[in-house]
């Protein structure tokens, strides 16, 4: 904080928007009165706890410094205070360009419970946000055309390299997003960069320092956790990633730590186009739960019935350790991990557990130089590993507990290099 900082209150309990909102006797009533506010650095707005915010969200477009960040969190005693946007707090997403297939969507309109938008150097904690859409006239839930929805999207678009963004400690839940789009900010929480209106002025929209760590997301459609889907995405074509493309375009230290996704509608936990980003000690638990046929019934011309647990996608040197992985539902990926297209992504340390699609990917021809050691699989179903046409991967010192009549390569996802060294590979008679 600074000399000059203030602390804005907010109870739905006792406060009023009429009030200046400078101490907890004179609280604001809603969220409005801080969205109609203009945040400085080392502001702090702290919801009472045992408060419900029914039918609001936040949109914050205003920046801290590294010095003085402008944090959003609580204050009193009781429950976290919950945000229940339902399907309020929209906006318009655009990422200014096609993305890299025709089938996905690049624009569109968003709701999203708390939006930070193109602000820097914010910390988020603590609170309870949903994002439901029960109470929409006319809306079904796997309708094609359904508007995306996130618990907390991030942008960045017209202020350049975006910094210090940290989200902690949140309880992200019922979050009705739109099952078929895998780059809008649609999910538990999603951050993206979209194309400046002047990127030759302001910069290239990117991120750096990065923080999502301790958050607990369930029952949410699409994404679990996502950083990083970027308009630049032209610039990481090709298997092999130069470093300097990341510091130009791409996202730098970049930490998705100690979360808890649970049952997403499609993937868990995605780094994209990040620098050695590291992800570590999370925890994915039956998710792409909603890639079947029976919700994912209506997507038109939107194909990507493919979700898998915690994996990397345009990453270099991404470092994935001491995740756990479980239970994660069959289609066609279904995999705990996935080294997908990207350079030097490591996996070491991580567990996985009865996952329908198996253990590991190595997802075809621009995923190399891929490395997956030191890991433990227990009874993963449907086939341990898929080296699907990758020109080379390692798979060394790891222990795989393998069901009798389950093969070690799952079928239609062969056709890649690998070298095997020193695994361990123990058959389960059940």
């Amino acid at each position: 904080m600074t000399s000059l900082s203030k602390t804005y209150y907010v109870s739905s309990k006792r406060g009023n928007d009429s009030n200046d909102g400078l101490s907890c006797e004179t609280a604001f009533a809603s969220l409005f009165a801080i969205n109609h506010s203009s945040l400085k650095p080392g502001d702090c707005v702290l919801l009472e706890r045992d408060s419900v915010f029914y039918g609001q969200y936040l949109q914050i477009t205003d920046s801290g410094t590294k010095e003085a960040p402008i944090v959003i969190g609580v204050y009193g005693d009781g429950e976290p205070p919950r945000i229940e946007a339902c399907g309020q707090g929209i906006w318009y997403q655009d990422y200014g360009n096609p993305l890299d297939a025709p089938t996905h969507v690049y624009h569109g309109y968003v709701s999203s419970a708390v939006l930070l938008y193109d602000a820097e150097y914010i910390i988020v904690e603590d609170l309870e946000i949903t994002n439901e859409a029960s109470e929409i006239i006319g809306e079904q839930y796997s309708l094609g055309d359904k508007m995306n929805r996130t618990g907390v999207a991030v942008v960045a678009k017209d202020k350049g390299v975006r910094h210090g963004i940290t989200l902690r400690n949140l309880l992200i839940h019922d979050v009705h997003g739109n099952v078929y789009d895998k780059h809008m900010n649609n999910g538990g929480i999603y951050m993206t960069a979209l194309r400046p209106k002047c990127e030759e002025t302001t910069g290239v929209a990117r991120y750096q320092d990065v923080t999502v760590e301790g958050c607990f997301v369930y029952q949410v459609s699409r994404w679990g956790i996502a950083v990083g889907y970027t308009y630049a995405h032209e610039k990481f074509q090709g298997a092999e990633l130069d470093e300097e493309t990341f510091l130009k375009y791409g996202h730098e230290n970049v930490k998705i730590c100690d979360n808890y996704v649970k049952a997403a509608g499609g993937d868990g936990i995605t780094a994209m186009y990040a620098l050695r980003p590291l992800v570590e000690h999370n925890m994915a638990d039956s998710i792409a739960c909603e890639m079947n046929d029976r919700i994912y019934c209506n997507p038109g011309d939107k194909a990507g019935k493919v979700a898998a647990g915690i994996w990397p996608w345009k990453c270099k040197d991404a470092l994935f350790r001491y995740n756990e992985v479980a239970d994660t539902r069959l289609n066609q990926d279904g995999m705990a991990y996935d080294a997908d297209s990207g350079d030097g992504t490591i996996y070491e340390y991580n567990y996985s557990r009865q996952n329908e699609g198996g253990c590991v990917m190595f997802c075809l021809q621009e995923a190399i130089h891929n490395t997956f050691r030191k890991n433990e699989s227990f009874d993963d179903l449907g086939g341990t590993i898929s080296p699907s046409e990758n020109p080379d991967a390692l798979i060394e010192e790891n222990v795989f507990y393998v069901r009798k009549g389950v093969p070690f390569v799952r079928k239609n996802m062969d056709g890649g290099k690998y070298e095997l060294v020193n695994n361990k590979i123990f058959e389960l008679d059940k």
